[in-house]
């Protein structure tokens, strides 16, 4: 399918909204994969994420409310006897200094990731919304800033146990190098909470490298332009966008799923991505419209001496 222009409000890739993969991926194999990772995410360790973007400072100021109870906000608001809870939950309580907690900061892109405990604990007590509830990381990454680099990575044993026919998948797509590959799922009822990723860059840099794969198609992505406070929907089972743009998922009655893969495309990858899509930007200002035209003269008794209109065209 072909993606509407991008407009001002959204910064895009190629200047398009977001690129529609489909004609480039062979797309046969998900309908077995997504068999694979329904029956997997029975038998794996299931993590949450989201649940912080407001205080991360990545939502828009017009739908910062939809994040609803944000555990940076609830965590700073503990009582010394709440925090003490929320310390003995951790995976490692003794990396928890109580006396310095002012200073600490907890979670996803933090010093101190949170255990499964601590966000149970969260949602169960003081209701915080985490948009993901289904988060499984095939190949780790700690920070955001690292999720194209694959050195010193690979897929978990677990990947490879109950996962083996998405690998083998994701190994084929057009990747020089995978540094993140992660399933994120959304229960029924929930949505995902609109911000954008990472940190500031220059408008005109390329975006980060990566695809999304929707192997049952039923994940209504879209991009936020705050300016026009206006959506543009994500179509198709396998895309790339910018994810410095603002992006959220529609709230539908039954759980969802996608599948991304974060590293650096193929030279040939990318250059037929920007020969396709990419269109050049004209910088030179419209001409001037043309002036109106003379009125015409009134009717001599005399014939005008022939050529006459030529020579005064």
């Amino acid at each position: 399918m072909v993606e509407p222009p991008c407009d001002s409000g959204i910064q895009g890739v190629f200047a398009r909204p977001y690129i529609d993969l489909e004609p480039y991926l062979d797309l046969a194999p998900l309908d077995e994969i997504h068999e694979e990772i329904c029956l997997g995410l029975t038998q794996v360790p299931i993590d949450y994420t989201g649940g912080s973007h407001r205080t991360m400072g990545i939502m828009p100021p017009s739908r910062s409310g939809e994040a609803f109870a944000d555990y940076g906000e609830v965590i700073r608001g503990l009582g010394d006897e709440e925090f003490a809870t929320f310390q003995r939950l951790s995976d490692d309580p003794s990396s928890i200094e109580s006396s310095a907690r002012a200073g600490l900061e907890f979670g996803e892109e933090r010093e101190i990731p949170l255990s499964r405990r601590q966000m149970l604990w969260l949602k169960f007590r003081h209701g915080v919304y985490f948009p993901w509830k289904v988060y499984v990381e095939l190949i780790p990454n700690r920070y955001w800033s690292d999720k194209s680099r694959s050195e010193g990575k690979d897929f978990t044993r677990l990947a490879k146990s109950f996962f083996p026919r998405t690998i083998a998948y994701v190994k084929r797509l057009p990747f020089a190098s995978i540094g993140r590959c992660n399933i994120m799922g959304l229960e029924a009822n929930d949505h995902g909470t609109v911000h954008h990723d990472g940190e500031g860059r220059a408008p005109d840099s390329e975006p980060d490298h990566f695809i999304t794969l929707c192997p049952a198609g039923n994940k209504r992505l879209f991009l936020w332009d705050e300016r026009a406070r206006r959506k543009t929907a994500v179509a198709g089972r396998a895309y790339w966008f910018n994810d410095h743009d603002y992006h959220g998922v529609e709230a539908d009655p039954y759980f969802r799923y996608s599948v991304r893969i974060d590293g650096t495309f193929t030279p040939e990858f990318i250059e037929a991505l920007r020969r396709d899509h990419a269109r050049a930007v004209d910088v030179t200002p419209p001409a001037p419209p043309a002036p109106p035209a003379p009125p015409a003269p009134p009717a001599q008794a005399e014939r005008a001496p022939q050529g006459a209109g030529e020579a005064a065209a």
